[in-house]
């Protein structure tokens, strides 16, 4: 019978404290746009599976067929490249431009290139559609593994760029 009023009093004490707990959670509305100032741009933080990322891919080095090549190993990894071209050399390993939209799915694919890909955000973009631009310090894309410890090592969430506001999560 004691060990009855005791299992009984422990659950009553659990009940009370984690109601106590929702009632006192300061955290509700941080990933909703409440209290993002004006002007600031509402960005999608959520990192997507390869399937639901959109990529442009741009050839910037010496190097024919490169964004082709490059294009087919990320459609291989089940990415939807869009469009591939030619641009500007860079000496970056890479440069992921993007807007807003686009801040979850360049945090992803930064993983493939180690962390070592140049972000370049533009608040006026309007899609969701990645450009991923390929320089001369390109080796070659990470594996999975070295993807996911990437992904490990620069954290979980996006860092928001600048003047913008985590867009809710339920958009």
């Amino acid at each position: 019978m004691r060990a009855l009023v005791v299992v009984g009093a422990l659950v009553v004490f659990a009940l009370v404290f984690v109601v106590v707990a929702l009632v006192r959670d300061t955290q509700s509305g941080v990933n909703g746009a409440k209290g993002c100032p004006d002007g600031y741009a509402l960005a999608d933080v959520t990192l997507r599976a390869p399937k639901d990322v959109k990529i442009n891919v741009y050839n910037a080095t010496d190097e024919a067929g490169l964004a082709s090549s490059i294009a087919d190993d990320f459609r291989n990894r089940k990415f939807q490249v869009l469009k591939t071209g030619n641009e500007k050399a860079t000496d970056d390993v890479a440069v992921l431009r993007f807007g807003p939209k686009g801040v979850g799915s360049a945090h992803l694919l930064r993983a493939y290139f180690l962390n070592e890909a140049e972000r370049v955000y533009d608040p006026k973009r309007e899609d969701d559609v990645v450009d991923v631009v390929i320089g001369s310090r390109f080796r070659q894309l990470a594996t999975t593994t070295e993807v996911n410890q990437s992904l490990g090592e620069i954290g979980g969430r996006p860092v928001l760029p600048e003047n913008t506001c985590a867009a809710p999560a339920d958009k």
